[in-house]
C-alpha cells in the first residue's frame, strides 16, 4: 500500500515539474507576451487533455484511500467505546456485588 502511495505521488510531482518546467521556459523565450500566454494555453490544454486518465484514476484512487482510512478510523472509535462500556460496566457490576454495612 504504501508503495502505491510513493508511486502515485512520484507520478504527481513528474507531472507538477514538467508542467512547471515548460512553463518557465516559455515565459523566459524571447517572445511577445501574447505569443508566450497563447503558447502556455496551448500547453496546459494539451497536457490536460492527453493526461486526464491519469489524473482522473489518482484522484479515484485518493478518495478510495480517504474512504478506507475513515473506515477503519470509525471501526477502532467503535472498539475503543465498546471497551470503555464493558469497564464501566464492570465496575458497576462489582458497585453493585458489594456488600455495604451501614451498621
Amino acid at each position: 500500500m504504501s508503495k502505491n502511495r510513493t508511486s502515485i505521488g512520484f507520478g504527481l510531482g513528474l507531472i507538477a515539474g514538467v508542467i512547471g518546467g515548460i512553463i518557465a521556459g516559455v515565459l523566459y523565450a524571447p517572445q511577445s507576451g501574447d505569443k508566450a500566454r497563447n503558447k502556455i494555453k496551448n500547453t496546459v490544454c494539451d497536457l490536460a487533455e492527453k493526461h486526464s486518465p491519469e489524473v482522473n484514476d489518482a484522484k479515484k484512487k485518493a478518495f478510495e484511500s480517504i474512504d478506507l482510512f475513515c473506515y477503519k478510523l470509525e471501526r477502532q472509535y467503535k472498539k475503543f467505546n465498546n471497551m470503555l462500556k464493558s469497564k464501566k460496566m464492570r465496575k458497576a457490576k462489582e458497585l453493585e456485588d458489594t456488600d455495604y454495612d451501614f451498621n
